[in-house]
């Protein structure tokens, strides 16, 4: 019976070496960092302004108070999140394939993608909100809704589309030309070839910087309150307005705090799996 593999004397002194290196950075790391967050705490607390501040922004009995109508504005911009998300995805992707068409039959199409992407990506959001929830209902145009909700979920996926339809395309263009070249030789038309090879491809490599872009989106929603729409923003601007205090802001801070932190994290978890993947597979 043959004996397995065990560690040198010496190998076991290194682990230990090692073992302990990394206790002694992690040490030194906490405790640099419990130093630093305790002075800058203190010389927040100490300074001349801060009770003022904390009377202000920080305020127990103005957040309980504002808590309940912040929460129902809070679910109107999860809502608009949930609703805008998947249109965005199906712009974002149409129009990167529009801009990447060959075919001189297609030229107005990719013109149309390119003036969409370059002057929808020009507007700053929330001027784009405005201008849509106010504009759009003053046309009084039949059939269409006069929302001014549904008009900023509108601002919200012409502006997010265009950058994400220039996501897709970063995807679509990483791939070699060989994958495409490969499949022509194998008899697919360049639509199949771009269904079947090129897009699931691009869109495996796309989603890390795609979610961060939805980290944004659940951020921007809080643009609606531009429009007179009653999130978690608005409820806490009127509350403020009225009772002369801010608290209810940092309550809506840490209402996005909790929504975002969570799906940033999963990007990040993401984006290092897809990394040594890509690793593994160079290898």
């Amino acid at each position: 019976m043959t004996q397995g593999w065990l560690p040198s004397e010496r190998e076991l002194e290194r682990r230990d070496v090692r073992r302990r290196q990394r206790a002694r950075q992690a040490l030194i790391a906490a405790v640099v960092t419990v130093v630093v967050f305790t002075l800058v705490g203190l010389a927040v607390v100490s300074s001349p302004g801060w009770p003022r501040v904390h009377e202000t922004f920080f305020d127990g009995f103005h957040a309980r108070q504002s808590f309940s109508a912040i929460l129902d504005g809070f679910w109107v911009n999860v809502r608009l999140f949930l609703l805008c998300e998947p249109v965005i995805l199906v712009l974002g992707l149409a129009v990167a394939l529009a801009r990447t068409a060959r075919s001189p039959w297609l030229l107005p199409l990719r013109l149309v993608a390119v003036g969409y992407t370059d002057v929808f990506r020009g507007i700053p959001t929330i001027l784009l909100v405005v201008l849509l929830a106010f504009g759009m209902p003053a046309l009084r145009l039949q059939g269409v809704p006069n929302s001014a909700l549904f008009w900023s979920g509108v601002a919200l996926v012409l502006s997010y589309g265009a950058y994400v339809a220039e996501v897709f395309r970063a995807g679509i263009d990483s791939i070699h030309p060989s994958q495409v070249q490969s499949a022509s030789a194998l008899g697919l038309s360049r639509g199949q070839a771009m269904r079947f090879v090129v897009v699931p491809q691009a869109v495996r490599r796309v989603v890390p910087p795609l979610l961060n872009d939805f980290v944004s989106l659940q951020k921007d929603t809080a643009l609606v309150a531009a429009a007179g729409v009653f999130d978690a923003v608005f409820a806490a601007r009127d509350y403020g307005n009225f009772n002369f205090n801010y608290t209810p802001l940092v309550v809506v801070a840490g209402f996005f705090v909790l929504m975002t932190v969570p799906l940033a994290r999963f990007c990040d978890w993401l984006q290092r799996r897809w990394m040594e993947r890509e690793r593994a597979g160079a290898i």
